[in-house]
């Protein structure tokens, strides 16, 4: 009985890490992916913003679509401003020791493409989770 309760209890702990957190707006700059909070701190920087719905997303954003379930905000660079520290979330697993191909979690969402890069601020809580029996990157950007 008590490996049932233990095996249940692990089970729901690693579905509780891998559910998407509904609060999270993700935002672009220059291909680059963040959050709407993550940029709110950088506003002195920022040019201009647009906001699009998830079925309305132009052309060079919807490779972004995954992410976009609570819109998506695209931001401009002040000239001269963008210089924000970035990494590709193959990077990342290799700091982890994981294939560099492996899925990364980002609030519950899953990145499959790890070319994809992401500014170094959203990187809040990191940890390495089961997924569906193997190892991957979780990351909750809020600190």
């Amino acid at each position: 009985m008590k490996k049932l309760l233990y095996s249940f209890l692990l089970l729901s702990s690693a579905t509780l890490f891998a559910q998407k957190n509904p609060t999270t707006k993700f935002a672009v700059a220059n291909d680059i992916v963040g959050t709407v909070d993550m940029f709110n701190t950088h506003k002195n920087k920022i040019q201009s913003t647009q906001t699009y719905k998830a079925a309305n997303l132009p052309q060079n954003l919807k490779k972004f679509g995954y992410i976009a379930e609570n819109g998506l905000v695209e931001y401009k660079f002040k000239s001269g401003q963008g210089v924000l520290d970035r990494l590709s979330l193959s990077e990342l697993n290799a700091q982890y020791g994981l294939a560099k191909n492996t899925p990364v979690f980002i609030d519950g969402y899953e990145f499959t493409n790890t070319d994809t890069l992401i500014y170094g601020d959203i990187l809040g809580n990191m940890e390495v989770i089961d997924n569906k029996g193997s190892k991957a990157v979780s990351i909750i950007t809020k600190k």
